[in-house]
Formats: structure tokens, sequence, C-alpha cells
């Protein structure tokens, strides 16, 4: 069932928590949201009939609206918040007898007790007043065990599978082959750049595109002949000439959710954990796949990280609130399948 009111709707919360993971600031949370505003709705537009110019400040007046609204009702929950810490009585536990310790002013052990001898009685010896009082209780095993949980380090920082987070990304999620071409890719499409003679005509050239092979001849000459690492769409790819010494050359992937290690099968392979796609290249998807992308970029960075993926986190989540509704209960040895 639908909840009546919005401003508590939580069902797209793991969208957001992905979304805001993505992004990584709250800035570029909300550019994210109110990009997708401009470019997918009329939302500065204004509603039909609006005059030209008056739609932006409608948009505003919205903003200011929604945001005041959202204001008003934080205040609200912190007022009611401080409220009931204040009406809440604190509870306070009383140490077992013989877990209290009497220091004196010396700073030895003064306690009442068979083998304590008892403090003589001087008016000069001031009282031992109660702040002196040291509680040692032992601690249990929970808290034993979530110390040495605390203090183990993490496996994932010193194993990383060899990944260097330092080494910068590869320009365009591509790659050189020396003496070749320079190439660049999309989720799409692949983009090979290639440096020819000057004046190199058209005629010069022949480039044959299959669906699993590329092959460059220059006066008849090969440059390229090789099988692709991954299939293309042959009647979609296509090839220019530019400038009279640039060959450039299109590629349609058939599977248009993977990236490519290389164009070629022997080329130099790239990293794909370090690919960082443009959001205009993903803002151009329909929503449903635009969102498994986004999941698949996400998993694959917090993987790269040694970090939960989106799953992994929805199951810790899942397992914190019942640890919440279930605090007698033992979890320190819970483990996440």
């Amino acid at each position: 069932m639908a909840p009546s009111n919005d401003t508590d709707d939580d069902r797209f919360d793991g969208l957001y928590l992905n979304v805001a993971q993505t992004k990584r600031g709250i800035e570029p949370l909300l550019d994210s949201m109110f990009s997708f505003l401009r470019r997918k709705t009329d939302f500065f537009a204004g509603p039909p009939g609006t005059e030209p110019g008056q739609g932006t400040v409608f948009a505003m007046q919205k903003v200011n609206e929604v945001l005041a609204k959202h204001v008003e009702i934080y205040n609200k929950e912190q007022s009611k918040q401080v409220k009931k810490v204040k009406s809440e009585k604190p509870v306070v536990k009383m140490p077992l007898e013989e877990d209290v310790i009497e220091l004196g002013q010396d700073g030895f052990d003064v306690s009442s007790g068979e083998d304590s001898p008892a403090p003589a009685s001087s008016s000069s010896t001031p009282a031992i007043p109660e702040t002196s009082r040291i509680t040692q209780v032992a601690p249990s095993n929970d808290e034993n065990k979530a110390v040495s949980s605390e203090n183990k380090p993490d496996s994932n920082d010193n194993n990383n599978d060899g990944d260097d987070d330092s080494e910068e990304p590869p320009k365009g999620n591509g790659g050189v082959v020396p003496g070749k071409y320079v190439w660049t890719q999309t989720l799409e499409e692949v983009n090979l750049t290639m440096p020819l003679p000057d004046h190199t005509r058209g005629r010069d050239l022949k480039v044959t595109i299959s669906k699993a092979r590329l092959k460059i001849l220059l006066h008849n000459e090969t440059k390229v002949d090789a099988k692709f690492s991954k299939s293309v769409i042959a009647d979609d790819s296509f090839w220019t000439l530019e400038d009279g010494n640039k060959l450039c050359i299109n590629l349609q992937k058939l599977n248009q959710m993977e990236w490519w290690e290389c164009v070629c099968e022997g080329d130099p392979k790239i990293d794909t954990k370090k690919v960082q796609p443009e959001n205009s290249q993903l803002s151009d998807l329909d929503g449903e796949t635009r969102q498994t992308v986004e999941k698949m970029m996400f998993d694959q960075r917090q993987k790269s990280l040694g970090l939960p993926t989106s799953e992994e986190q929805q199951k810790l989540d899942v397992l914190e609130k019942f640890k919440k509704m279930h605090p007698e209960m033992d979890f320190s040895n819970a483990k996440i399948s």
C-alpha cells in the first residue's frame, strides 16, 4: 500500500542511497536531480499556458516551497526529540559492592574489607569524596568481541587484488595501441583514431568491418588485420577520413552493457575497474537501463575499494535493523552470505 504522505515515502531510499553514494556529495546529488528535471521534464517551462520566462519563476517558487516544508518538518522532529530526551529519566546502575574501590589521597586502596586496614579517625584527614570511587566492571564477552573486531585490521586494506588506486583511469576509457591507433569507448560504441600520412585520399584506404574482425589496408599494405575482442554490429559501424591524415572508425558494440579491455585480440588491455563513464552518456539511456548501469558501476567501484556492493549493503542494513529490534542477542559472529 502506497504511503499517504509523500514526505515520509521511503520506497525509493535504496535507489537514492545508491545515487548519493555514487555522487559523493550533496551538491552533485542535487545537480543530478535538477539535471533530470531540466532535461526530461517541463519543470522549468512551467504549467501549460505559462508566459515565456515565467516558467523558471514558478520553478524557483516550487523549490522554495518544498524546501521550506521539509525544513519545518525537520525542526518539528528535532523539537520532539529534545522533549523526549528531557522527559526520559536517566537510569543509574548501582555498582556491585565488590566492584567498588575507594582511593585515598595517596592513591592507595582504602576500601573497607577484611584485608584492608581501617582508616585512622582524625579530624585532619578529609572525607573521601564520592568522585574518588572508581567502578571496575569486567567487560562482558560481547564487549570483548566488539573490541577485538574493532582492533582487527580489515583484510581488504591489505589485500585488494593488487589494484593500485593511485593509478589514473584510462583517458576516454580506452587506450593506445603503439604504432597503430588510439581508442576510446562508451557503453554503446568504440572509436578508433589512426594517424595517416598527409594528403591521404579515401581511395588509398580499404577498411573492412565485420562482426568479429577489423581489416585496414593503406595503399594495399595491411595496417591492421585482427579479430575483435568483442562482437560489433557491422551494419551500424562506419569509418571516415578526416583532414587527409586521420582515419576515424566508429564501432557499435553488440553488447552495450559491458566495457572492453581492448579493441582487438593481442592489443594492450586496460583495467575496466577504473573506467569512469560520463554522465552525459548515461543520460541518453532509458530509466531502467540507466539504473542497471549505475548499479553495475557502483558495485564495480565498491569491489575495487574493498567495500560492500549495493546488495551486500542492503543485507547489512537489514541486519542492523534486526540488531536494534533484538539488543539482547549476540551478533558478533554473524556473517552475511
